[in-house]
């Protein structure tokens, strides 16, 4: 419990501030009153009284303080002109000019901290790895006979190691079922679903349902994989439809009537209380006193700055609809998770229009802003279901962050620095979603990671955006999503060369390779959930549980709208989780802040925490489903060869596949929000296979019976449900999933 307490402390850098939410709280937030004008606001920013200049006086105003000044300039006590590699002042002494690195800010110290923590697990997982280099692995007992799990192999998941799921467990196989080979004793590991149905016993099941899905060409699955997941047959003005310009041009989102400030400063709150904390590209405080203010009084401009302005009211009305707006279709008396809008008309595209004829004037530009402009238009496209124009957006934005730090290095010690740093690990995290789920290669971020650093959030805040920031968990949340991705990353790359041109035999024996990469990886991950701040980690067995800042309080009405003093969970999280206590008794089971009864009015969360916590539980249980998976190929090919360590890791990858909160209510009923759509979809559709081959092939079903758990087979058949639904939902307005729909309908004997 003290270790908690210290973890709390190190991510929780800032005071909290805090306030009591009533039950009429929205999820959005009350609305602020607009200021008298606009202009007025953008004042009193900076509200010093001037004094009158008397012409005798003679004292000249103070420069400008440098931001960084060099270590010359810093001895003599004068103004440095920061000119890199040397200033004006080294240059006419002719003297070395040396900059120190700026020292984190205390808020900087919450990145610094997870990432830190994580590098010295990985250098003392090298040293072990070292130790173990002259070692010859000794293969356990094959799995012919019946052998008994041996505990103390793998530690226990908490710690982020393989552990049985019952100590004294045994394990056989009988009447083992073989897939053709072809002759060759090669294993390459793979991450992406497409590369997946390669598999020879994959290959076999999908030939197998071939004439139930006449209209799709299975065996070209693993070769046109990518085309089918982002869909590029499909044009991307049917996603997002362009107005036409000139003379029959439909009325301009910007020549509407009633376009008011209120309406404006709606949309815009809006978007900062729910995409911004999950993509936080963009400075609250600035936009809402500054840019938002100066559009209204001058009017909207061509530049890029107007249209970030115009695609920010995109998703804004996106994140209205997302939340109330009508179903897209109902199933079964079921509404979807798709709201607002239609199939050909989404929320939001008039302003997206307006913004689009902006963009194509900036295209080469090298600044923040175009950075800032593709990220959003990416991140409508995927609101659009629309992953193709998704792809080539971000894709667009990671070049054009690369252009901006390789051309122009000073600009990250200017005054748009730690935007440029949370512009450039938003484009990081989403590139490397592309590349170990379609194979994309990466853009060369890479390569920048220790120039750019860790962004701070540390520009000036005032009391409305600070309180939001506080407890949207913005900076967590993005320091949390950067630490995942290093070490998936760095699981793939090794993983990858590792299998990359070995024999299947040397691959799974040698103790540096297979076997060792995992139990690295599972140990590191394990680390990292560790280290999340207290509002959000969560019980490791009971992936819907709310956060543990929470466990073992006695949870009342009351109690949620007024929270102990000491407590790591919002007043506006602690709300919802009242109203989805009902009139429970208080001695009954705690309640849970994702279900998978996806017919009940789902919870309301401010600030979209729900899809942040959903978010990073789906990305760590993705890692360990991810990290685990060699097992399962070895298990389907070479099941002669298993031994009680294969045995437990295909139980952690099957167990790691089951009811991923992104799939359950309340989160999937406002699939507009949810970030990388396609990226699920398919992970979905790939442990939809998966789980379907673990009940026909003997050795699967044998691990399932015996290694999973107790409450295993429930738990799967409320994932195949959930699953399912996500594919039917999805189908109606997004092409790419009506193959991944048809596919699971076939093998799973469905109808429509």
């Amino acid at each position: 419990m003290q270790g908690l307490k210290n973890i709390q402390c190190l991510n929780n850098p800032r005071p909290t501030l805090s306030r009591e939410l009533t039950h009429q709280d929205k999820v959005l937030g009350n609305m602020s009153d607009p200021p008298p004008t606009p202009t007025a606001t953008s004042q009193t920013l900076d509200d010093s009284p001037s004094l009158p200049e008397s012409s005798s006086s003679t004292k000249k105003r103070r420069g400008a303080i440098a931001a960084q000044a060099c270590d010359t300039c810093r001895q003599r006590k004068q103004r440095c002109d920061e000119q890199r590699p040397k200033c004006g002042t080294c240059r006419n002494l002719d003297q070395p000019c040396n900059y120190r690195e700026a020292p984190p800010t205390k808020k900087d110290k919450t990145m610094v901290e997870i990432l830190e923590r994580v590098k010295n697990l990985e250098e003392h997982l090298q040293r072990l790895g070292g130790k173990l280099e002259g070692v010859t692995s000794q293969p356990s007992n094959p799995v012919f006979s019946p052998i008994s799990v041996q505990p103390n192999n793998f530690a226990h998941p908490e710690s982020g190691i393989l552990a049985p799921a019952h100590p004294a467990a045994s394990f056989h196989l009988s009447d083992t079922s073989h897939f053709n080979l072809g002759g060759e004793d090669q294993y390459k590991y793979v991450s992406s679903v497409h590369e997946m149905l390669g598999w020879p016993a994959i290959s076999q099941l999908l030939s197998s349902i071939q004439s139930k899905v006449p209209n799709h060409d299975i065996s070209s699955s693993e070769r046109d994989g990518v085309a089918i997941m982002l869909s590029i047959h499909r044009c991307t003005d049917e996603c997002v439809p362009i107005e036409p310009l000139g003379p029959t041009a439909k009325q301009s989102a910007i020549d509407k009537p009633g376009l008011s400030w209120d309406s404006l400063h709606a949309l815009s709150k809006a978007y900062f209380d729910t995409f911004n904390p999950i993509y936080p590209i963009l400075d609250h405080q600035s936009f809402m006193t500054e840019t938002l203010p100066s559009v209204f009084n001058d009017g909207f401009s061509p530049s890029a700055t107007s249209a970030v302005v115009f695609l920010v009211f995109a998703l804004g009305e996106v994140a209205l609809a997302g939340f109330d707006g009508p179903p897209i279709h109902v199933y079964n008396g079921r509404a979807s998770g798709v709201r607002g809008g239609s199939k050909g008309r989404p929320p939001g595209v008039e302003w997206f229009n307006e913004a689009r004829r902006r963009m194509g004037f900036h295209l080469s530009e090298v600044n923040l802003e175009n950075i800032q402009m593709f990220s959003l238009a990416g991140t409508y496209h995927g609101t659009c279901f629309c992953p193709t124009g998704f792809w080539r957006m971000t894709r667009a934005a990671s070049q054009a962050c690369q252009a901006l730090i390789d051309s122009n290095p000073r600009a990250l010690s200017g005054p748009n620095a730690d935007l440029i740093r949370r512009a450039f690990w938003h484009c990081s995290i989403m590139e490397t979603c592309l590349n170990l789920e379609l194979g994309f290669p990466l853009p060369g971020l890479q390569r920048l990671e220790e120039t750019v650093g860790l962004p701070g959030f540390d520009a000036a805040f005032y009391k409305d955006p600070y309180l939001s920031d506080q407890e949207s968990h913005i900076q967590e949340h993005l320091a949390s999503q950067i630490a995942l991705r290093r070490m998936l990353v760095d699981f793939h790359n090794k993983l990858s060369q590792s299998t990359a041109a070995q024999p299947f035999s040397s691959a799974w024996t040698s103790p540096l390779t297979i076997r060792l990469r995992i139990q690295q990886a599972a140990l590191e991950l394990g680390q990292w959930r560790g280290l999340l701040p207290a509002h959000f980690i969560w019980p490791e067995d009971s992936h819907g549980a709310f956060p543990n800042s929470m466990a073992g309080a006695t949870v009342t009405n009351s109690m949620a709208l007024h929270p102990p003093a000491n407590t790591a969970m919002s007043p506006g999280i602690m709300q919802a989780r009242s109203s989805s206590i009902g009139s429970s008794s208080l001695n009954a089971t705690p309640p849970q802040m994702f279900t998978t009864d996806l017919d009940s009015p789902p919870a309301q969360y401010p600030y979209a925490f729900d899809v942040q916590a959903a978010l990073l539980r789906s990305r760590y249980y993705y890692a360990k489903y991810l990290i685990h998976r060699p097992f399962l190929y070895k298990a389907l090919h070479y099941p002669e060869s298993m031994t009680d360590d294969d045995a437990l890791g295909v139980a952690h990858c099957l167990k790691a596949s089951l009811k991923w909160p992104i799939a359950m209510s309340p989160t999937c009923k406002r699939k507009r929000l949810v970030p990388c759509m396609f990226f699920f979809t398919q992970s979905f559709f790939g442990i939809l296979v998966l789980l379907h081959l673990s009940t026909t092939v003997p050795i699967l079903r044998n691990i399932r019976a015996t290694l999973c758990g107790d409450r295993f087979e429930t738990d799967a058949r409320e994932t195949v449900g959930l699953y399912l639904d996500w594919l039917r939902d999805l189908k109606v307005i997004d092409v790419g999933t009506v193959w991944h729909w048809d596919v699971v309908k076939a093998i799973y004997g469905l109808e429509d």
